[in-house]
């Protein structure tokens, strides 16, 4: 075998940066709307660590699995992109021949040249799933499902999470619009799709269904309730407008209130490392404010000297003891108790106003 040219993914990205031209490179690393839900998947995906057992003799590791009947190296699948051709000339038919080679399944989009008979004849012993877009009636999507099954696709996947066409503001910002939107039309057919068509080609058809846009639990179980084989989960292309799911914020309301199971597997497993950090922070602003709160002007203040000059006769000073309970063994707190007692020196030989107060009523009362 040839020695690779790249070693890493960086290497990878860094290559594929240095041979497209901004519009391009914006379409295949961008996002839909202010890509807030791309940022909050990478934060997800950051959050996920494997619990490494020792001891378990991996000398000899098959990572392979069976799926629709077909052995696969490795569980993992080339997702469907819309305007390939914009990347390489012979767009999906470069992609299913490295499937095929690797030995992991394909997915074809509907909206990626050379189209559904050509790719299926550059590799036709691939596991390969076709991805429609809906831009037609029911002749439209039965046309599709039985040219599928004619050039041997292992399964048929339905696009059900775009709805209306996605706001890509990268794109927007510049003016620019890509192939696929230009070739774009009947949208509508697409708006109006729902779980009748998923039953109408179940119960005339054979092949596996997939539906890819899956985010709700609800939406799962009424997939499997129609017979669907397989759904690909997806987070929502536009952000909620109150967190959700894999959010910290919002699971861990839902469940400290009683509204809802406990979510995932922890919640030390949810917290991103950014809101571990942010969570120090303000713990450590609250622990130095209730230190500092006795050094603050008003009320605090003279109370406790007020306090602690009843406690000690009148000399205005506070018990050694006081300053250690209160303070502990900390090197900040040791250095409050320290500027507590030059003030305290201070002030002996000008009684406060309670000392004063105080010898006057025992002077009278004598």
């Amino acid at each position: 075998m040839a020695e690779s040219e790249f070693e890493n993914l960086h290497e990878i990205v860094k290559k594929a940066r240095q041979n497209l031209d901004q519009n391009n490179w914006d379409y295949i690393v961008g996002a839909t709307e202010t890509e807030t839900t791309l940022r909050r998947n990478r934060l997800s995906i950051d959050s996920v660590a494997f619990r490494p057992r020792v001891l378990r003799d991996v000398s000899k590791v098959d990572p392979s699995v069976t799926r629709f009947g077909r052995k696969l190296r490795l569980p993992v699948m080339l997702a469907p992109v819309g305007s390939l051709e914009s990347f390489v000339p012979d767009g999906a038919a470069s992609c299913v021949r490295a499937a095929k080679e690797f030995g992991i399944a394909h997915m074809l989009s509907s909206v990626c040249l050379p189209g559904l008979e050509a790719v299926a004849d550059e590799a036709p012993d691939a596991l390969r799933i076709f991805q429609l877009y809906v831009r037609g009636d029911d002749a439209f999507v039965e046309d599709h499902v039985k040219r599928a099954i004619a050039k041997g696709y292992t399964a048929f996947c339905l696009t059900v999470d775009t709805a209306h066409y996605s706001r890509r503001e990268r794109d927007l910002a510049k003016r620019h619009q890509t192939a696929g939107r230009r070739r774009a039309a009947g949208r509508e057919f697409q708006a109006a799709l729902d779980w009748r068509t998923v039953k109408w080609i179940k119960d005339k058809y054979k092949i596996p269904l997939i539906l890819k846009g899956i985010a709700t639990g609800e939406d799962a179980k009424m997939a499997v309730d129609h017979g669907v084989e397989c759904g690909l989960r997806v987070e929502p292309r536009r952000p909620p407008a109150r967190p959700r799911g894999r959010l910290v914020r919002g699971a861990t309301r839902d469940r400290r209130r009683g509204r809802g199971p406990r979510q995932d597997h922890g919640r030390r497993r949810l917290l991103s490392r950014h809101r571990h950090r942010q969570g120090a922070r303000r713990r450590r602003r609250h622990r130095r404010a209730r230190a500092h709160a006795v050094l603050r002007p008003g009320r605090r203040r003279a109370g406790w000297r007020r306090a602690h000059a009843r406690a000690d006769g009148g000399r205005g000073e506070a018990p050694a003891s006081a300053c250690s309970a209160s303070t502990g063994s900390t090197r900040s707190t040791g250095r409050i108790c320290a500027r507590l007692r030059r003030r305290s020196s201070r002030t002996r030989s000008a009684p406060s106003r309670c000392s004063r107060s105080t010898a006057g009523a025992t002077t009278d009362a004598a």
